[in-house]
């Protein structure tokens, strides 16, 4: 008894010193220099008051969580469907697999080089530009490249097979019984989807929300490429103060400021699901 309860010890301590070795401490190291001043030393709240008291500052996290809530809308209006073919419509499951495993196979490539590659494509003479203009769409190229549109094209290919995976997985669980027992009933086939199994899905699309929303609003590689420094999103100050400035007070004070506004965001998300649910 003793060696079990030993091994149980063993196997629960060692997640918690790693969690806390690469975590908690490097996450209180940014927050207690966020509370410094550089030059002063000391306590001091002036790197959060320049943040909270400048409008320049408000305007980027006004960029970062439009771009962030936009990429996860549009997630999940191109993910739901994409999963319900792939759970309900797909027979073949030899076809299924194929499908998610090309759904999945992007993921296993850089961030840079999936961006580079949209750099190519939303470029003045891109094949995205030339399409539209040999289909008589448009008359001149199209500036995606510098703009909030680029970037969020860049964010919904990279962020969308995690919002697909997740909506998958809950439609996966629907009980089916319900939607034979909804069809009994004299539903119909959009009744039945907007009564019963969608209601069963949103812990799924609830999950693929979050995990799409806090990707995109820390994202720094594709907004960075994509925009060439003409949009500006937090995680970009953040990298810009630790790497360029060297100003780690501030640019701790910007991460944080970072991650309390994406938490706040995520507990409203959460609640408001909840109470939709209820």
């Amino acid at each position: 008894m003793t060696a079990s309860r030993s091994v149980i010890l063993g196997l629960v301590a060692l997640p918690l010193v790693y969690f806390t070795a690469f975590f908690l401490v490097p996450l209180m190291t940014v927050f207690v220099a966020s509370l410094t001043d550089a030059q002063q030393g000391g306590m001091t709240f002036s790197n959060y008051a320049r943040i909270l008291l400048d409008e320049y500052h408000w305007s980027v996290i006004a960029v970062t969580f439009r771009l962030g809530i936009l990429t996860t809308l549009i997630c999940i209006v191109l993910g739901y469907p994409l999963a319900w073919y792939l759970v309900r419509i797909v027979k073949w499951r030899t076809w299924r697999r194929i499908c998610v495993i090309l759904l999945v196979l992007p993921l296993f490539t850089s961030n840079i080089v999936r961006s580079f590659g949209w750099m190519v494509l939303l470029g003045r003479n891109g094949l995205v530009n030339e399409t539209l203009q040999a289909g008589g769409l448009i008359e001149r190229p199209i500036r995606f490249l510098g703009t909030e549109t680029g970037i969020l094209i860049g964010l919904v290919y990279i962020l969308l097979p995690f919002v697909v995976l997740t909506i998958g997985n809950a439609l996966a669980k629907v009980d089916h019984s319900l939607e034979q027992a909804s069809a009994d009933l004299g539903a119909s086939s959009a009744s039945t989807f907007w009564h019963v199994t969608f209601p069963l899905s949103i812990p799924g699309v609830v999950s693929g929300s979050i995990i799409v929303f806090a990707l995109a609003v820390s994202a720094y590689v594709t907004p960075a490429l994509l925009s060439g420094g003409r949009v500006t999103v937090l995680a970009v100050l953040v990298f810009q103060q630790y790497s360029s400035v060297f100003n780690f007070h501030y640019g701790g004070a910007l991460a944080i400021t970072l991650l309390v506004f994406t938490l706040l965001m995520i507990a409203i998300a959460s609640l408001v699901s909840r109470l939709g649910a209820r």
